[in-house]
């Protein structure tokens, strides 16, 4: 039996009018080459700069790009927005990363080879190049993963993660609506629902344009808000 191989990409962007372009022309020729009904789907966060602009400028170039516009919510509430989106279109693979430039397409080939042994598949960050306050929040969530869940998460928050539609469903119902971490959220469940997945070492650059909004005051707030959410949401999301 042939393997289904609809795949929708989301990718949500906020101010990224430096890197958009060289973003959806990369990933759009990853798309083209798993299906003709495989899509591209690039969610603009409310940016205030032109990436919607160069994102429509884009589109009669690039015939598998779908560009959603949406209010400014953040890119919890803009990554779900998109799984929203995959799921409504009967997406068989969803697929997540981000907008600045920093993963590569090349390597998600791996990832696409192994689609039928796993649930999901989550890209492993070992060097990160994108500074250490990035680096720090990796390690904070993960202690904060293992006091709240009792599980060891290698890395929750990976922005590169090969999903099957009809795992992630069940998943995405569990979910608040807008919540701002839920990449963390689905790497919990899907372990702890013993789901199929692995994670595979991918390469991590620094960012290719824009400015880096992470810095240590922004950490304590993730991390506190981190831990009061975790074990607002741990009995719901866990049953």
């Amino acid at each position: 039996m042939r393997m289904k191989s609809r795949l929708y990409v989301i990718i949500p962007a906020y101010n990224e009018q430096d890197t958009i372009a060289e973003v959806a022309k990369e990933w759009h020729e990853i798309v083209t080459l798993t299906s003709p009904d495989s899509r591209l789907v690039i969610i603009n966060d409310g940016s205030k700069d032109k990436t919607l602009t160069k994102l429509q400028a884009l589109q009669p170039q690039l015939p598998q790009l779908v560009v959603l516009d949406k209010p400014n919510g953040g890119h919890g509430s803009t990554v779900l927005y998109g799984y929203h989106y995959a799921e409504e279109q009967d997406a068989d693979y969803i697929f997540q990363t981000d907008s600045d430039g920093q993963t590569l397409p090349d390597e998600f080939w791996q990832f696409w080879k192994e689609r039928g042994d796993y649930d999901i598949q989550l890209g492993f960050r070992k060097i990160r190049q994108d500074g250490l306050a990035r680096w720090i929040v990796t390690k904070t969530l993960r202690m904060v993963i293992w006091f709240q869940f009792h599980v060891w998460v290698t890395d929750a928050n990976t922005p590169y993660r090969l999903m099957t539609a009809e795992s992630l469903q069940d998943i995405l119902s569990r979910i608040p609506k807008d919540y701002n971490l839920p990449n963390v959220l689905m790497s919990v469940m899907y372990i702890k629902q013993h789901k199929r997945y692995r994670f595979a070492q991918i390469t991590f650059r620094p960012r290719q344009g824009g400015v880096n909004s992470i810095n240590i005051r922004s950490i304590i707030g993730i991390g506190r808000q981190a831990v009061h959410d975790f074990a607002h949401l741990r009995s719901s999301i866990l049953k």
